[in-house]
Parts: structure tokens; C-alpha cells; sequence
């Protein structure tokens, strides 16, 4: 039994910054979770579900009124975060253990977001008790706060708007996990074009759907079609797709790339409904998912440095930030027609922008500084901040920093 709390609404925006209103992506995530636990057969109320102001004390009844005041009720209180720094928080109540926290705290990890800490707050003039009153006024129940990331942060700003269903989604996996319900991934919707000979019933068992969710996905009252017409079609986006998807590139061969990814040219051939041995450059190729895929370290290069492998948190927008360049450039290079990436992926990156060969990912460690690791890379505490859209000198333990080396 959930609780889904969408911090602040109303006349109370909460915090601001970057043309956002904290309270408008409070709702937009609580409202994310609800459908998705609903999906899921987990009982979950919302406290609000419109920009309705809440006290304090509103807030707290609806909370203990949803599901009784009951240490199984699971109380999630979302938040973005101000005050100039970056990355996601999970504050837990006193009563509570870390576990749930950190598990999401590394599930937001996973989904791309910097982290920061899962920690508890007391209040100055009574340590016994929570700082927060969603912590300290809800009886036995579990509450979190998260944190999303900071609002003032361009960079957090930016993400959390492009990603925060992603973000939600991870909470609700670890959620679901924690509360020991199978989980199954969202469903998306793809788009189909209606071919001549085409019927509800066939299309239904080409991409493996029925024609009842076909008619309500696209508000269709009749079985009729004409050719041409775009149809949503429901599928499940996987979260732990492990396929490997190959960008074909100049001089590539089915011979060339089989044994690169050790299998064999048969395999890629049925696989990817291959005809011929013929390749065109940009074409994507999947490569099945129990072979051993051979990727480059951070330092190796590729085809002078022009191929980034995917990995795990990566986003197009991350990517593309990092090697100085575009999303609609890596896009068109790669003939990608959506946003999704698979890690493992081989992309080719345009040449105007970095290649493997600038950059490098430097994880901080206890006793690093910027000036430090401008020593140990050959550049500047200038050239660091730059990269990383860093404000300030403060760096935080486990943080990942960009580094171009030989800038002196």
C-alpha cells in the first residue's frame, strides 16, 4: 500500500529556477507512479492529483486516512531540490533503515541522474524527532522524501524535464521490488502504417498484441483501416534489454563485424532478416545477446576515436554534451529515428565535436581536487569546470567528471 505524495501545489509553488515550478513536476511524477502502480495491481493513492494547496496537516491526514496509520503503508514525498547544487537525495525517517533509500538512490543512479545521499534529519531542538513533518507526523508508516535533483541546476533543470518519467520509473521498479511484486516493464506506444492487405486481426498477431487494445489505443469503433493510416501499436519497452545494436560503418563486413562480436554470420543473418551479405553504412545491425561483446576502454580508440560505446545512464543529450556536439547530429549520423539507446550500442560521433581520445571519465575519489586533477591530466582547473558546467571547486566523493587531457 502506497502513498504517493506530490510535494508543495497550489498557492505553495515550492522551490523555482530554470523556467520550472517545483510543484508542477511533483504532480507530473506522483501522477506517473500512481498509473504505473495501477498497472501493476499495487494500491496507491495520490494526495493530490491537481494543483490544490495542502497544509501541513491536510497532508498528513490524507496520508494516514489513505491506508491506515500502518508500517506496511509505504509514504513517497516528491521533491525537487534548490540551493546550487546537483543531484538526486532520499531522506528516511528515524524509525526507518536505509535499505529502500539507497536501493533508490542507485536506481536513479542507474537511470542517468547524479546522486548525492540517502541520509536522515533531526530537528535541532528535539534530536529525538524528524526535521521533516512528512517523517515525523505519519505514525509507523514508512515515508521517503526524494529529491530529484536541483531546480536552479541547469543541468539537474534539464534532465529532470527530459527524463523524469525515467526517474519515476526506476522508483517504481525498486518500489515494486521492495514490496515484492513482480514488476513488468511500461508499455509505450509504437507506431504502425496500415499496408494494403492489412486487418485488426493480422496486425494483432504480426506485432504480437490483440485487436481489443489496438481499437482502444487508437479510439477506433469499427475494424475498418485504409492504407496508409498510422496506428499506435502497445509494446513492452524492456528495462533490461540486453541485445547489442551495431552501427554499420565504411569498410564494415557481416564477416567483420561476426567476429568482432564473436558469433557468426549466419547468426547476424537471421537474426536481422538479412537476404544478402550486402551493408549499408548507418544501418543498424542487432547482435544476439549471448555473445561476448568486445568494447573499448575509456582509453582506447576506434577508428580514430569516431565510435562511443553505450553505456549504462547514458542519453543521447548526455553524449552528445560530452563529445561537443548535438543529439540531431548523432542522430543523423547514426540514422536513429528515436531517442532510445541500448547499452552496448556502438555510436559513430560527428568529427567536429571531442573524440575518445580527449576525453576520459574521471570518477572522484577522497582527497581529490580540481586543482589536482589538472596535475594528473595535463590541464586545467578552468578546462574541468568548463566541461562540467562546474560553479564551484566542490567536489563530491563517487561524482563523474569529464576531462580533456593535453590541453596544456
Amino acid at each position: 500500500m502506497i502513498v504517493i505524495d506530490a510535494g508543495h501545489g497550489g498557492s505553495d509553488k515550492g522551490a523555482s529556477g530554470n523556467g520550472m515550478f517545483e510543484s508542477d513536476y511533483t504532480l507530473l511524477i506522483s501522477k506517473y507512479m500512481k498509473d504505473r502502480f495501477d498497472e501493476l495491481g499495487i494500491p496507491a493513492t495520490l494526495t493530490r492529483s491537481s494543483d490544490e494547496t495542502l497544509t501541513p496537516t491536510d497532508r498528513v491526514n490524507r496520508i494516514l486516512n489513505a491506508y491506515g496509520n500502518n508500517p506496511s503503508v509505504l509514504v513517497i514525498s516528491n521533491h525537487l531540490n534548490a540551493g546550487g547544487g546537483e543531484g538526486s537525495e532520499v531522506i528516511y525517517a528515524l524509525r526507518n533503515n536505509d535499505r529502500l533509500a539507497k536501493s533508490i538512490l542507485d536506481g536513479l543512479s542507474s537511470a542517468g541522474q547524479p546522486v548525492r545521499k540517502v541520509y536522515q534529519r533531526r530537528l535541532p531542538n528535539d534530536p529525538t524527532k524528524d526535521y521533516y513533518f512528512i517523517h515525523r507526523n505519519t505514525g509507523s508508516t514508512e515515508p521517503l522524501i526524494i529529491e530529484y535533483g536541483f531546480i536552479d541546476n541547469q543541468n539537474d533543470a534539464n534532465r529532470i524535464k527530459n527524463n523524469y518519467k525515467k526517474y519515476a520509473e526506476e522508483v517504481v521498479k525498486t518500489i515494486a521490488d521492495y514490496k515484492g511484486f513482480t514488476y513488468t516493464p511500461p508499455r509505450v506506444s509504437e507506431e504502425y502504417i496500415v499496408q494494403r492487405g492489412d486487418t485488426l486481426w493480422n496486425i494483432s498477431k504480426k506485432l504480437d498484441t490483440t485487436v481489443d487494445e489496438l481499437k482502444k489505443l487508437n479510439n477506433l469503433n469499427s475494424n475498418l483501416l485504409f492504407v496508409g493510416q498510422v496506428l499506435k501499436v502497445p509494446s513492452y519497452e524492456s528495462a533490461t534489454d540486453t541485445n547489442v545494436t551495431y552501427i554499420v560503418k565504411k569498410g564494415d563486413t557481416l564477416y567483420s563485424i561476426a567476429s568482432r562480436f564473436n558469433t557468426t554470420v549466419n547468426s547476424l543473418k537471421e537474426l536481422n532478416n538479412l537476404k544478402s551479405d550486402s551493408l549499408s553504412i548507418g544501418q543498424s545491425i542487432i547482435i544476439p545477446e549471448t555473445t561476448s561483446v568486445i568494447t573499448p576502454s575509456e582509453d582506447e580508440i576506434i577508428n580514430e576515436g569516431s565510435v562511443y560505446v553505450v553505456e549504462k545512464g547514458d542519453t543521447l543529450y548526455s553524449i552528445a554534451k560530452k563529445f561537443n556536439t548535438t543529439v540531431d547530429k548523432i542522430k543523423n549520423t547514426n540514422s536513429i529515428v528515436n531517442d532510445i539507446l541500448t547499452i552496448g550500442m556502438n555510436l559513430l560521433i560527428p568529427t567536429n565535436g571531442n573524440t575518445l581520445e580527449d576525453i576520459i571519465i574521471h570518477t572522484v575519489e577522497s582527497g581529490d581536487s580540481l586543482w589536482s586533477l589538472a596535475n594528473k591530466y595535463n590541464t586545467t582547473v578552468n578546462d574541468i569546470k568548463q566541461l562540467n558546467n562546474l560553479l564551484s571547486d566542490l567536489l563530491i566523493v563517487g561524482q563523474k567528471l569529464q576531462v580533456k587531457r593535453n590541453t596544456k
